[in-house]
């Protein structure tokens, strides 16, 4: 890790788990914010930023869904020290046994569960090797909007944005109590704007974020594997990878659309 700052960003936090979680991936972490269980700081820009405090907290949640089978909900309990819901009990023993895995004492939640923390403590495990991403566009990373600036970047009104906020079409980066938006946040509201302006409705754009996802996902099983080697050098080419990834997949989408539509706009 960068002596000049005390946490790891989402993709060293990834590198860190692999060893102990091989099949853990960027996208189950931010299902794991999305859920609540976890609440990484964020930059100025809107990047997430760990703590050692939060990487503990998220590496408890993992264990426990490993070895206790436990759902998310009595995983929350836990954290909070909270088992008023009588789904978890001093005195019972989830599998696999051992004392490792008695569940915390009734009213004491689990260390990692302490999330107000007067300062956070210094991460300490070893510089990543992942290489960022590189975007064709030098001002996607240090873009930064407030509400008002986005809507007014992207022509559109605060309702639009509420729609498609609301079928997960952007998502804002929260920083303190003020949402955030990047460049590659204005790029997708302007394409979606664009599409209600040609009757689109909001909530069938949920179709091309579902298969963003399940783009994304697939690109991650594919690296994950080289991201679990020691191997510094195999952790960079696995980056190097999903980057090309992305962008073969970015061309085979265009040239299948491309490909559907010809019918309809060739008329040789």
């Amino acid at each position: 890790m960068n002596t000049a700052r005390n946490y790891l960003s989402i993709g060293e936090v990834l590198a860190l788990l692999l060893e102990e979680f091989p099949d853990v991936t960027i996208s189950k972490i931010r299902f794991l914010e999305s859920q609540g269980l976890i609440e990484p700081e964020r930059t100025a820009s809107g990047y997430r930023k760990f703590s050692q405090a939060e990487v503990d907290r998220l590496k408890f949640i993992l264990r426990e869904q490993r070895e206790n089978y436990l759902p998310l909900k009595v995983i929350r309990t836990r954290l909070e020290g909270d088992t008023s819901d009588g789904m978890l009990r001093d005195d019972e023993i989830t599998a696999p046994r051992g004392l490792g895995h008695i569940p915390a004492p009734r009213g004491q939640g689990h260390p990692a569960g302490v999330k107000k923390l007067s300062k956070a403590p210094e991460v300490t495990s070893a510089k990543s090797n992942i290489a960022p991403i590189k975007s064709d566009d030098e001002n996607v990373a240090a873009a930064s909007f407030n509400r008002s600036e986005i809507l007014a970047a992207a022509n559109i009104d605060e309702k639009t944005l509420k729609e498609l906020e609301k079928f997960g079409i952007v998502r804002a980066h929260r920083v303190g109590s003020t949402d955030l938006y990047d460049q590659v946040d204005l790029q997708i509201l302007e394409a979606a704007a664009r599409f209600i302006e040609l009757g689109i409705d909001s909530r069938h754009l949920k179709a091309w974020r579902s298969a963003a996802d399940q783009e994304v996902s697939l690109f991650e099983s594919r690296v994950v594997p080289m991201m679990r080697q020691r191997n510094p050098q195999a952790r960079q080419q696995a980056m190097q990878m999903f980057a090309e990834l992305v962008e073969q997949g970015a061309k085979l989408r265009a040239a299948l659309i491309a490909a559907q539509a010809r019918d309809h706009v060739d008329h040789r």
